[in-house]
C-alpha cells in the first residue's frame, strides 16, 4: 500500500469537514406526531410508526421511552449486525459485520456512501484530522481520506502496518515476538507492529491513534507517517475498549481490569489500575469532560472513577465515583455527552443517566426502548439548535436508530415509565383474564 503523499500529509493536521451551517441552528423539527422531518427513501424508515405500532407478543411491552424523548428514525442498510459509530463532520459512520462502512449524511440521515474493504467484520471506528481509520477483524487498520471535492469522497490510502513499516523490519530478527490469540493457542513468530487478531478498539488522541486487539496489546501509531512506534503487552485478556485524555490512555480487558497509561518522553508507561470487582469483562469505556473515567461491565454495572491528586503527579490513584446496577444484563457500550451519559446494553435498551457535578454519582433518568437485539454501539452530539442531545444506536438487529433527548431531563422521568411499564402489564394481565373466560 502506497503512503500518503504530501497533500495527505497535510490533511492529517487539517480539521474534519464541517458540519452545515443549517445542522446548527435550524434543521430539525420537532412535534408529537411526527419528530422528524424529511422524506421516505429505501433507508430511512419513519420511526415514529415503528414506536407507537403494538407489539408482536402479548407478554413483551412496548418500546419504552421518556415522555419527552424523540424517535426520530430507523436506518436500515446493513447486511450484517452494526458493530460500531463515529460521527465523522458532517457525517453519522456506521459499519457492520458484514465488513461494510455506510456514510450516512446529516440532518436528513440519507445514505451517502457505502465503502470498505479487508476480510471479517469492522470492529470501531475512529475520525480525525480529514482521516476516518478503520479497524478489522483481519487485524489491519485501514486509513480513509474524506474529501467533498473528490466523487470518492472516502479514499482508502493506506492499511496499517503500511508496506514501508513491513520492508524496514521484516529482515530484522529483533522484530519478531511470539504471540497467541484466543482462537489459537499455539504460539507463533511476527513482527511486533502486527495485530494476531482482530482489533477490537480505536482511540485517535494528540497525532497518535492507539488500537487495542484480541491478542492483548495497545499498538501506537504516528498519524504523521502512520507508522507503528510502540506495541505495548497491556492486558493478560482481550482489550474491549480504549480512551484518550490528556495524554493518558484508559484501557479496559477482559480480564477485570482498565488500566491508565501515560505518555512519557520514549514510550508509555503504566500509571496506575483502576479495580472494581473480580470476574468482570469491561466491554466499554469513556472519559468525561471533567476527567472523570466510566466503564461498562458484563455484570450489568456502570463503575465511574475520579483521579485523586494533581494531574501532572507521576505517582496517581484513582477512586470509585460511583457503582451502579444499570442493566439486568450486560453493558456493551457508554458514551458521554456533556452531563449526560448513556449506556447500551444486551437486554435491548438504553439507558440515560444524568452525571451529578459534585459527588460523582449518576442518576437515571430514562430507558429508551426499540431495538430488536442487543445495543452494541453508541454515539452521541449536543443539538444547539433543540436545546437537546442526539443520540444514534447500532444494535445487532441490522439497524441503526436515531433519537433526540431533551436537555431538561430529571429522574422523574424514569419513574414515569416505570409506572406506564406497570400499567401495561396490568392491562396485559387484565386481557388474559378476559380470553380466558370467553374460552
Amino acid at each position: 500500500m502506497a503512503m500518503p503523499d504530501k497533500q495527505d500529509r497535510l490533511a492529517m493536521s487539517a480539521p474534519l469537514l464541517p458540519r452545515p451551517a443549517a445542522y446548527l441552528s435550524s434543521s430539525f423539527s420537532f412535534s408529537s406526531s411526527s419528530s422528524f422531518s424529511s422524506t421516505s427513501s429505501s433507508s430511512f424508515t419513519d420511526a415514529a410508526t415503528a414506536t407507537t405500532s403494538p407489539p408482536t407478543s402479548s407478554s413483551s411491552p412496548p418500546p419504552t421511552m421518556g415522555a419527552a424523548c424523540k424517535a426520530l428514525a430507523v436506518l436500515r442498510d446493513h447486511p450484517g449486525s452494526v458493530s460500531c459509530l463515529s460521527l465523522c463532520g458532517e457525517f453519522l459512520l456506521s459499519a457492520s459485520t458484514g465488513a461494510d462502512i455506510v456514510a450516512w449524511q446529516q440532518p436528513d440521515l440519507r445514505r451517502f456512501a457505502r465503502f470498505g474493504h479487508g476480510e471479517g467484520s469492522v470492529k470501531a471506528l475512529a475520525a480525525a484530522g480529514g482521516r476516518v481509520f478503520s479497524a478489522h477483524q483481519d487485524g489491519r487498520v485501514r486509513v480513509w481520506r474524506v474529501s467533498r471535492r473528490s466523487e470518492n469522497a472516502f479514499k482508502l490510502v493506506a492499511a496499517l502496518p503500511t508496506t514501508r513499516d513491513y520492508l524496514g523490519r521484516i529482515f530484522r530478527q529483533a522484530s519478531y515476538v511470539q504471540t497467541t490469540t484466543r482462537r489459537d493457542s499455539s504460539h507463533r513468530r511476527r513482527l511486533w507492529i502486527e495485530h494476531a487478531d482482530s482489533i477490537s478498539c480505536l482511540a485517535v488522541h494528540d497525532g497518535v491513534l492507539y488500537s487495542g486487539s484480541w491478542d492483548k496489546t495497545l499498538k501506537v501509531w504516528r498519524t504523521a507517517d502512520l507508522k507503528c512506534i510502540e506495541s505495548i503487552r497491556a492486558h493478560d485478556d482481550a482489550i474491549n475498549a480504549v480512551a484518550a485524555d490528556g495524554g493518558v490512555i484508559y484501557s479496559a480487558s477482559a480480564d477485570g481490569r482498565v488500566k491508565a497509561w501515560e505518555k512519557g518522553k520514549a514510550a508509555h508507561f503504566l500509571q496506575g489500575v483502576l479495580v472494581a470487582r473480580d470476574g468482570v469483562s469491561w466491554n466499554a469505556v469513556a472519559v468525561a469532560a471533567d476527567h472523570r473515567i466510566y466503564a461498562a461491565g458484563s455484570d450489568g454495572h456502570v463503575v465511574g472513577w475520579d483521579r485523586l491528586g494533581s494531574r501532572s503527579s507521576k505517582v496517581a490513584r484513582w477512586s470509585i465515583a460511583c457503582d451502579v446496577k444499570a442493566h439486568d444484563m450486560a453493558v456493551l457500550c457508554l458514551c458521554v455527552v456533556r452531563d449526560l451519559l448513556c449506556t447500551g446494553s444486551a437486554d435491548k435498551t438504553i439507558g440515560l443517566w444524568r452525571r451529578q457535578s459534585g459527588g460523582g454519582e449518576i442518576a437515571k433518568v430514562g430507558t429508551i426502548g426499540g431495538h430488536q437485539g442487543p445495543v452494541k454501539c453508541l454515539q452521541a452530539s449536543w443539538c444547539r439548535a433543540s436545546n437537546g442531545f442526539m443520540v444514534y444506536s447500532g444494535s445487532l438487529d441490522k439497524t441503526i436508530r436515531v433519537w433526540w433527548v431533551p436537555s431538561a431531563l430529571d429522574a422523574n422521568t424514569d419513574d414515569q415509565q416505570q409506572q406506564e411499564e406497570k400499567c401495561f402489564k396490568d392491562q396485559n394481565h387484565n386481557d388474559k383474564a378476559a380470553t380466558l373466560f370467553l374460552r
